[in-house]
């Protein structure tokens, strides 16, 4: 689907427009080999880029976050794989991961009240299976579903690394999604197209609609 002839991105200059994702017409389909290249190379840049960022940056190795937030390598098949994908764009990916990782730690600090810290420890299973439960029905609502984002919620019950960054953890997904998304706007756009919309689908105008057919006679009897 492509934004509307009259949209924002339309009145950019082209060598703007293209890598956020216009076209003024419809693109050629790629062959099959040249598409599986595109999503190994994407997919191999938008991770290692995410990856290096952590690992060897010192402001975040000092705050000891990990590599990767592992549901991301999830997202880079949507972005890097099926990249006209509605579940692939802006809006599903920034708002899914945030909204999830917001549940999930906001529902493990709640477990993390308990007073005993046996209890809670034993309880995590539960808190994690909560915040991915309560993530689903967020994303339905906002309309923000990103499947990936499922294992966002669930990581701060789970993994002790992410519940250790306790409310920093938001953060890290932000930039994390924001890198991913950066590396697609650069590399999916070469040959392909991404994203195909950024908050909503583009509504096609009048003289995209298909015109009605002519009525119909009644059958003879």
């Amino acid at each position: 689907m492509l934004p509307p002839a009259g949209g924002r991105l339309a009145r950019l200059p082209p060598w703007i427009s293209r890598w956020l994702g216009f076209r003024s017409s419809p693109p050629t389909p790629l062959p099959s080999p040249v598409n599986y290249l595109w999503s190994f190379i994407t997919a191999f840049c938008g991770l290692s880029v995410l990856q290096v960022i952590c690992n060897y940056s010192e402001y975040f190795t000092s705050r000891h976050v990990p590599g990767i937030i592992a549901s991301y390598g999830a997202s880079a098949v949507l972005v890097y794989g099926m990249p006209q994908a509605p579940l692939a764009q802006p809006r599903a990916l920034f708002g899914g991961h945030f909204l999830s990782a917001l549940v999930g730690i906001c529902v493990t600090k709640l477990f993390s009240l308990i007073p005993s810290a046996s209890k809670f420890e034993s309880l995590r299973w539960l808190a994690a299976s909560l915040s991915t439960a309560i993530a689903i029905v967020v994303m339905q609502v906002t309309d923000t579903t990103h499947p990936p984002a499922g294992a966002t919620a669930l990581l701060p019950a789970v993994d002790i690394d992410v519940w250790n960054l306790s409310w920093y953890f938001l953060p890290i997904v932000l930039l994390s999604s924001a890198m991913i998304l950066a590396v697609a706007l650069l590399l999916n756009n070469i040959q392909r197209v991404y994203p195909i919309f950024w908050i909503t689908p583009a509504t096609p105008t009048k003289h995209q609609q298909k015109p009605p057919g002519p009525p119909q006679s009644p059958p003879f009897p």
